[in-house]
């Protein structure tokens, strides 16, 4: 199931017309082995502590197989004892393409310790596969988690960049300087809402042109900020709660632990199938699906 290596060319990954959503061909996930909720982290984590742990293996596994399905192979990052979420791999770093330098990764800065050591691991793996390391040398109080707050939009021309609760205003300045001198637009997103600890529980791209948003997550400035940069479908504090935010839109179908009538809905106007993959041992800890898998171009 490990893909290794990197492509020699440097390409960004693309928009392909016929399918409307992006095109991944692999995801970096790590298995849940040590996973556990030890730390209250996030008020998801406050009302829930005790894991199934062969349940969570069991939901980990059919995340994978579904990626299978929709033609997207599964890159392992090695469980640690000791790092009980580092099978959410999606805070530890930040990936792309630069059209020029090729693949790179800018590792995260994390807000609870505990969580820190993570990042070192995560940026090894990436070094090994010929991803270039952009380190920002953030210290003090400046926070970045990943592709917890960082999310391309589909098309790999943009991305939506999310602070407040976790990463901070002046470390996303810092990142959006370095994306910026790439080339790439950065939209700048305050979270109002600290329930939602990263934007990938209350903003899900879905298309190049479009994305699922729980309004209430922002405040009006912010939130007219998103409407004039695409076109937002609406849910419910009630469906962003159940994580439909959380999900991954990729290769036609959008990756969810659940679906209502209304995404259901939605994701039929945009032409896009929903697969459903239940994680509620994850959810305990505050993350999905988003969370449980990194983008890799």
């Amino acid at each position: 199931m490990e893909k290794t290596g990197t492509s020699s060319e440097h390409h960004r990954p693309g928009y392909v017309g016929e399918t409307p959503t992006r095109q991944i061909s692999h995801v970096l996930m790590s298995a849940p082995e040590y996973f556990a909720v030890t730390e209250a982290r996030n008020p998801f984590s406050r009302e829930n502590s005790q894991v199934d742990l062969p349940l969570a293996l069991t939901q980990w596994n059919t995340l994978c197989d579904a990626f299978l399905r929709v033609g997207v192979e599964v890159s392992l990052l090695e469980p640690h004892p000791g790092l009980e979420a580092m099978c959410f791999s999606a805070d530890q770093a930040f990936v792309g393409i630069d059209h020029e330098a090729g693949p790179f990764a800018i590792p995260s800065r994390m807000l609870h310790r505990s969580r820190r050591d993570e990042i070192e691991i995560s940026a090894r793996w990436y070094s090994h596969q010929g991803f270039r390391i952009i380190d920002l040398g953030l210290e003090g109080e400046e926070f970045l988690e990943g592709a917890g707050d960082l999310l391309w939009n589909p098309g790999w021309e943009s991305v939506w960049a999310g602070f407040g609760p976790r990463s901070t205003r002046g470390a996303v300045d810092q990142f959006a300087n370095v994306m910026e001198s790439m080339g790439f637009v950065v939209r700048k997103l305050e979270i109002a809402d600290p329930h939602f600890h990263h934007l990938n529980l209350c903003l899900a791209p879905l298309t190049p042109e479009s994305l699922l948003v729980y309004p209430g997550a922002f405040d009006p400035d912010t939130l007219a900020h998103i409407r004039s940069c695409s076109s937002t479908f609406e849910v419910t504090r009630e469906e962003a709660l159940q994580f439909m935010c959380n999900g991954v839109s990729v290769n036609g179908y959008y990756v969810t632990s659940k679906l209502s009538r209304r995404l259901e809905q939605i994701l039929g106007r945009e032409g896009i199938e929903p697969i459903i993959v239940e994680l509620s041992e994850f959810q305990k800890a505050g993350g999905s699906v988003a969370s449980l898998k990194m983008l890799l171009p």
